[in-house]
């Protein structure tokens, strides 16, 4: 890791105010005023000015996930100052904001929090120590006879705040501090109120959607019907006449209408006429794309992981089990439509959009529209939601909204409908799963073959760009599985597709589709060998204390083992992920060949805590997230065409399908994980594993169906 990282600077400038941040560069450097103490533009993690205003800028972008305050917080506690107090803003791009250890300015796998824990607390600490410094030097006092408390800095009866010493502690040298010890915590690990929360139940918040800019038209995009299609020949006629529309514009792969607003807009695209020219290479239905791959699994792909002999190891099982997992296709359906506003100038452009990449899409802006980056200034609103779909390795709507703006030389706010982002978006792919598995006498796996089949979602972007490497989205949760370190001989093997279908990483990325399988499977072994599955998974993981720490919790909590009324079924799953373990017990009944899940128990290990009403948020939103996608989720094609369009056929879970969830935190005192993406993967396999507990029917598909 750079160096340059943990150095922390200050500078002074007229009008006064301290400003810390990792190397803030000279030229985001401006004067402020004595009617506006504003010393610095806001590209610092933390700036107090003379009128007693603290401002946190965040490295990573707030899209529901709680860091609008947890990110406060760690400053918060070592500045020794009120949440309340505080301001938060997004960054603009910057290279100031990069990811600590993942290159790049970037808010993606879980990583926000542990990017920052010892950033962000290292730059209240400085803060601190120099607001100390300063108030001694004018009290004529030693700084040890000071304390901070509330934004203040106390020596007796002497009390200056922070905004008053802001300007003298700007012009002190930077020290070396050394941070609290947690038994000194007084809000890190403390559930706060959410910084955000008033402005989004009052709706004063902005999102991407909610910007207007003067002079800005409106404009949607009518996209091909099946993917990787191009555009033969378009006729505008009808939609130059709708009322409002004032231009179309082909831009790659599709055709643009411009005018003065949305419904102008819509209505010049359901009558604007596209000739295309279809690849035949495409022209597919889910069960023929189906088939291909359990074809493709019966052969052997591409070892990611080996060990021992499989041919001797399943000479000497005792029992074969095998088994074909399929989980389809799944939209990241963000409640926020993708948009994106483009404000173009003599010198340069302006953008506002909900990205978790703000550099790459500056960037990728600036190449479209011939600009170098600084003339590109890109502001980044609240994104409702993201679930990596926001994420974009190709930063496509950004790229879209652009290529739009240079075919028109119109300023433009692009808005995709929630058609658009059904039929025209970005997918998690779907996968087959081949298993074959030798168990011993005792019940245990003595041979593992692990065949998987599908898309990978960095294989030809900049994360991948060497299309031979093992993309490890395909393969995550099954290699490297804990599992398999127990099997003597085992086989990991992939088969990567390429078509025209785009994909992106899905909250939880590989492990959301491995874990469902790995978890099944686990639980198929555990009845072949009629065992108990929290005692099978006890025997399996006996030299992992932590999955042992959340699968002992929740079995405890959960009452496992006690007798269940008739059609009452349970299932329990255990998973790591992001540096975090969970585990679930799933309580369900069975109505004939109806099911309602009545009870989830949660039991969660992610190191420290810092927001535990945060944990418990994400926690709570993962599992209503991964049953509906487990229950519901599916993207269909027939003929190439993806069959859903809205949440009328791509259902979501709605308040009287919701279980009665327990979520308990535990704590292994190790370092601190990820929380927005390890309670995914588990709940899916946790639910499957409770309908077969209640009807021995096993799932091996989703979504369900029994």
């Amino acid at each position: 890791m750079s160096s340059r990282r943990d150095f922390l600077k200050t500078g002074a400038i007229a009008g006064g105010g301290l400003v810390l941040s990792i190397v803030l560069p000279d030229i985001f450097i401006k004067a402020g005023t004595k009617s506006s103490p504003r010393p610095f533009a806001p590209n610092a993690f933390l700036r107090i000015t003379e009128d007693n205003k603290i401002s946190v800028v965040l490295s990573k972008v707030e899209m529901g996930q709680g860091i609008w305050t947890t990110l406060p917080m760690l400053i918060a506690e070592e500045l020794d100052c009120e949440l309340s107090q505080i301001k938060v803003e997004h960054s603009p791009p910057g290279k100031e904001y990069f990811h600590t250890f993942i290159p790049g300015q970037l808010t993606v796998g879980s990583t926000s929090t542990m990017s920052e824990f010892d950033r962000y607390r290292k730059a209240g600490a400085t803060a601190r120590e120099m607001l100390i410094s300063a108030a001694a030097a004018q009290l004529g006092v030693n700084a040890q006879d000071c304390r901070t408390e509330k934004g203040f800095v106390i020596n007796g009866n002497n009390k200056l705040s922070y905004g008053s010493l802001s300007t003298a502690a700007a012009m002190l040298p930077v020290p070396e501090v050394a941070l609290r010890e947690s038994k000194a915590w007084k809000i890190i690990g403390k559930s706060q109120r959410r910084l955000d929360a008033e402005q989004k139940v009052n709706g004063s918040a902005i999102y991407g959607i909610d910007v207007k800019v003067e002079g800005v038209l409106t404009a949607l995009v009518l996209h091909a019907p099946i993917f990787g299609s191009k555009v033969k020949s378009f006729d505008s006629t009808e939609a130059l006449n709708v009322p409002g529309v004032k231009q179309v514009v082909q831009i790659p792969g599709a055709v643009a209408v411009i005018a003065d607003n949305f419904w102008s807009a819509k209505k010049g695209r359901e009558v604007l006429r596209v000739e295309w020219e279809i690849p035949n290479e495409w022209l597919k239905d889910s069960e023929q794309q189906k088939q291909e791959y359990r074809n493709l699994a019966q052969t052997k792909g591409e070892p990611t992981q080996e060990k021992g002999n499989l041919e001797s190891g399943f000479a000497k099982a005792s029992k074969i089990l095998e088994a074909e997992y399929w989980v389809p296709y799944l939209a990241h359906a963000c409640m926020e439509p993708l948009n994106c506003t483009i404000k173009i100038s003599e010198d340069g452009c302006e953008i506002w959009t909900g990205t978790q990449m703000p550099m790459v899409d500056r960037d990728a802006a600036a190449r479209i529209l011939n600009l170098s980056p600084e003339k590109v200034k890109l502001n980044t609103p609240f994104l409702g939601g993201g679930f990596g779909r926001r994420g974009s390795l190709v930063s496509d709507w950004v790229v879209e909204a652009a290529e739009i703006v240079k075919a028109s030389g119109k300023s433009i706010k692009m808005i995709w409908t929630r058609e658009d982002d059904m039929k025209a978006g970005f997918y998690r792919p779907s996968y087959c799963h081949s298993a074959k598995i030798g168990l011993s006498k005792d019940g245990f796996p003595v041979a593992w073959q692990h065949r998987i089949v599908g898309q990978g979602v960095f294989r030809h972007t900049f994360v991948m760009p060497d299309p031979k490497t093992i993309d490890l989205s395909s393969v995550e949760g099954v290699k490297s599985s804990p599992y398999l370190d127990n099997v003597p001989d085992h086989s990991v093997e992939l088969h990567t597709i390429d078509n025209n279908v785009p994909v992106l990483p899905w909250r939880s990325v590989g492990k959301s589709h491995t874990c469902f399988v790995i978890e099944s499977l686990i639980d198929e072994m555990a009845s072949a060998s009629k065992k108990d599955p929290v005692e099978y998974r006890r025997g399996m993981l006996k030299n992992q204390p932590q999955y042992l720490g959340v699968l002992n919790s929740v079995a405890e909590r959960s009452g496992w083992g006690k007798s269940m009324p008739t059609n009452y079924g349970r299932g329990v799953a255990v998973y790591d992920g992001n540096g975090s373990y969970v585990a679930y017990v799933v309580e369900i009944k069975m109505s004939g060949q109806k099911f309602k899940i009545d009870k989830v128990w949660c039991a969660v290990d992610c190191g420290i805590a810092v927001n535990p009403d945060g944990v418990k948020a994400q926690m709570e939103s993962s599992i209503i997230f991964g049953l509906t996608a487990a229950v519901f989720g599916e993207i269909t094609f027939k003929e190439g065409m993806v069959e859903q369009s809205n949440f009328t056929n791509y259902k979501m879970m709605e308040m009287k399908d919701a279980p009665e969830i327990h979520i308990e935190i535990i704590s292994s005192g190790s370092k601190i994980g990820g929380i927005g993406e390890p309670g995914v993967p588990a709940i899916a396999p946790a639910l499957c594993n409770a309908i077969f507990n209640a009807s021995g029917k096993r799932i091996r598909n989703l979504p369900v169906k029994i």
